[in-house]
């Protein structure tokens, strides 16, 4: 995978670890880890320095729960019950846990992944080593996890192919690549300080193996003219022209550097309205996913889909093939609508070979009305010929999401429906299927935790909020700013919304009040005022150490924010009743 590669970690780094899929960086984590011993080199270690280290895969024991998973992770620190208990209850509060005794086993993937990390958090390392942390993370999760890796004291090395992490979080970026005579390259700064320094790199390596091939030519005819070997200047300059020769092959098979070669194909459907969404209702599990949801998606459009994990969007996915049907509502389809889809499980045959995974049916497979062989169009998606009579069961996750968008590359479309398609892909990988996307004539559906994607390739957001309803973005960005905007009314509602919302009545207005509601209404906006102030109150004492440090002062807090949120509530409620009255 790689050799000589020197690495440090120190105070107060945070390094985003990046390269092609099987470059090693995985097993370079684990190498960090202590997990796995290399073949050759060292690895140092700060006396007492604590590393914690979270895989790509997060399990747990089937009788683990979130609560029991935290007070097993402080078991060796120095602190009593009480401010282990205080501390646990924090740590879930703030990771957005609601349940803290809930079966571990029975959460999604996105809050298995949480609960990794906040149980590698509370351990309080020296160093936290993460492995492709963002996958199964929704973007609020992501959003979480960069602010608690921001605002950490603890040294970070994080595997990750999200580009906007990568921007928000690290201070370098270190790449594996064989394109480096050193086998990899590290830059101060974030991702768009490392995209200039590799440029920089890139083309004073084409410039100097211009150079190199230039001087390599003459060399070989002086070679060729035959010098008297016996001479020592001609024995030096034979030397020195092998040398070269050796530095300018091993120059041009770095630069020698493999893409897959993704391209779907649309039909040539003249229709313009492809799926219609009127009105539709569903509920799964108790939770009502959509209410009154309306959409249309047509030819060329290229709809992002995003909102919390449990929103619905693999819901809304299957409802626009009718593998779901909608409680109310209607979901209209276009004659002989051909539909592709990339299901984010990743189902496939596990017993099967890569050579049937690719050509179920013969050796060679039909793309564009070419007949490809199997190997060839293997190579296209940077798979080997040895590879071929390989289990599917041994592909990585990438390779795996390689293997299933050839597939949907050999099938004719007028919706591409892409449920996560860029979990594990590599940065390089994912270039390219965004450019894929980009030429894409049909119209394209697509859920992905990846913002740089979204921002690129969508014509238009849907954004779910989890709670049924739906609305329509312009681009990601305008979604992310809705997004801030609703979260900062509904935590922090100020005296100002009620003075705003609440034009002062008109006497007319107000003799539809009785006496004693006219003077609760006069007053009625400075008790609100008072009121936010309180649970203003209230919610920074939940936030200080020493109250959250101590089990009973934290439930006597949160027990007095509850109340207090509640007051907030009722006179808001209240307010509109006697608005409503006057109006009559």
């Amino acid at each position: 995978m790689f050799r000589d590669i020197s690495f440090t970690v120190s105070d107060g780094d945070r390094i985003g670890l990046i390269g092609p899929n099987g470059s090693g960086k995985s097993t370079l984590l684990g190498i960090l880890a202590g997990e796995i011993d290399p073949d050759a080199g060292e690895v140092a270690k700060r006396k007492l320095a604590r590393v914690a280290y979270v895989a790509q895969a997060s399990e747990f024991s089937a009788d683990a729960t979130p609560y029991s998973v935290l007070r097993d992770a402080l078991q060796t620190a120095h602190i009593g019950e009480g401010e282990r208990d205080a501390r646990v209850a924090e740590a879930l509060g703030r990771a957005g846990f609601e349940d803290f005794h809930v079966p571990a086993e029975s959460l999604s993937g996105g809050w298995k992944k949480r609960l990794a990390l906040v149980e590698a958090f509370v351990r309080q390392p020296d160093v936290l080593l993460l492995d492709e942390p963002t996958n199964h993370l929704d973007i609020a999760g992501i959003q979480w996890l960069e602010k608690m890796l921001v605002s950490a004291r603890f040294a970070s090395v994080v595997v990750s192919h999200d580009r906007y992490f990568l921007e928000n979080v690290a201070l370098s970026v270190v790449e594996i690549s064989r394109i480096y005579a050193d086998g990899g390259m590290r830059v101060k700064g974030n991702y768009s300080t490392f995209l200039e320094k590799k440029e920089e790199y890139l083309v004073a390596q084409n410039k100097r193996q211009d150079a190199l091939t230039n001087r390599v030519h003459t060399e070989l005819e002086w070679l060729r003219r035959g010098p008297k070997a016996r001479a020592t200047k001609a024995k030096a300059r034979i030397d020195t022209a092998n040398a070269m020769i050796s530095e300018l092959a091993a120059m041009k098979s770095r630069s020698q550097t493999s893409s897959a070669g993704i391209s779907f194909t649309a039909s040539e459907r003249q229709t313009k309205r492809l799926v219609e969404l009127e009105d539709i209702q569903f509920h799964l599990g108790g939770r009502k996913l959509f209410s009154g949801l309306s959409f249309m998606l047509t030819a060329g459009t290229r709809v992002g889909i995003v909102g919390p994990n449990g929103s619905g969007k693999t819901t809304l996915m299957r409802l626009m093939q009718r593998e779901l049907t909608p409680e109310s509502g209607d979901v209209r389809l276009a004659p002989s609508l051909r539909i592709v889809y990339f299901d984010q499980t990743r189902r496939m045959d596990e017993d099967v070979t890569l050579r049937r995974a690719l050509a179920p049916d013969s050796d060679s497979v039909i793309y564009q009305d070419r007949v490809i062989h199997v190997a060839s169009w293997a190579e296209r998606f940077l798979f080997t010929s040895d590879q071929l009579n390989q289990p599917v069961e041994r592909l990585s996750g990438g390779e795996r999401a390689r293997v299933l968008i050839a597939k949907l590359m050999l099938q004719p479309a007028d919706l591409l429906l892409l449920d996560e398609p860029t979990n594990d892909l590599d940065i390089p990988t994912l270039e390219i299927l965004e450019e894929s996307l980009l030429e894409y004539r049909g119209a394209l559906a697509l859920v992905t935790h990846d913002r740089f994607m979204l921002d690129r390739v969508s014509t238009v957001v849907l954004g779910l909020d989890g709670e049924g309803h739906a609305q329509q973005f312009a681009d990601y960005s305008q979604w992310e700013s809705w997004q801030a905007e609703q979260s900062r009314s509904t935590t922090s509602r100020k005296p100002a919304r009620a003075k705003t919302a609440a034009p002062e009545a008109s006497s007319s207005a107000k003799k539809k009040l009785s006496y004693l509601e006219a003077r609760e209404y006069s007053s009625i906006e400075q008790d609100i005022a008072h009121a936010d102030a309180v649970l203003a109150q209230k919610q920074a004492a939940t936030e200080d150490f020493a109250i959250a440090a101590d089990a009973e002062r934290l439930q006597q807090a949160l027990a007095e924010l509850a109340e207090a949120s509640e007051r907030v509530d009722a006179l808001y409620h209240r307010w509109t009743e006697l608005e409503d009255k006057m109006r009559g």
